[in-house]
């Protein structure tokens, strides 16, 4: 199962794709904080059309933690919507460049919500516009991912505050990010 190539999304409309995701549900790793809460996505595509500025938060202990990075396509010419993100380790010193596989595995007609993986089926995101996503819809996605190859089990759910939290000034970057993508 887990050989079988996945099926990933055609012709992504990144425009639409563009705004904030709210991290319903993810594969816990050691280096994101246990206790984060309220993890997001904010999704702009840069001035070239082409490349997409990519602002990761998460709230722990009450205080912000956000890396930037930039997503384009893997492969320029495939319709296919596998991307690399990209971040600079550490994020204050602009030296390292952090590569990583972002494949969107399945997203809704009207861009509500997004199955996200990667090649090695070590890290997998539920994502959705809003803090909390349907039961019935998360649970197909879930079916879905097992579908694809994904243990499932080791899906844990992220807790939301609804209304979610401002950006807030009091932050410090963390590299809990680079490694959540590249599992380093």
């Amino acid at each position: 199962m887990a050989n079988k190539e996945m099926t990933v999304v055609k012709n992504l409309d990144v425009k639409r794709y563009m705004g904030r995701w709210y991290e319903i549900g993810s594969f816990p790793s050691f280096f994101q904080p246990r206790d984060g809460e309220n993890t997001r996505a904010t999704y702009t595509l840069n001035d070239d059309g082409v490349t997409v500025h990519v602002l990761n938060e998460t709230w722990s202990k009450g205080k912000r933690d956000y890396i930037e990075g930039v997503a384009y396509k893997a492969d320029p010419g495939s319709d296919e919507a596998k991307l690399k993100v990209k971040f600079y380790l550490p994020p204050f010193l602009p030296i390292i460049p952090v590569v990583g596989d972002y494949w969107v595995l399945f997203v809704d007609d009207d861009y509500q919500v997004a199955l996200i993986g990667e090649p090695r089926r070590k890290y997998l995101w539920i994502l959705c516009r809003k803090t909390h996503l349907d039961d019935e819809i998360y649970n197909q996605l879930v079916q879905r991912a097992m579908e694809e190859g994904y243990d499932v089990g080791k899906l844990q759910k992220t807790p939301q505050s609804d209304p979610p939290p401002e950006g807030e000034d009091q932050s410090h970057k963390g590299i809990w990010w680079f490694k959540s993508l590249f599992g380093k």
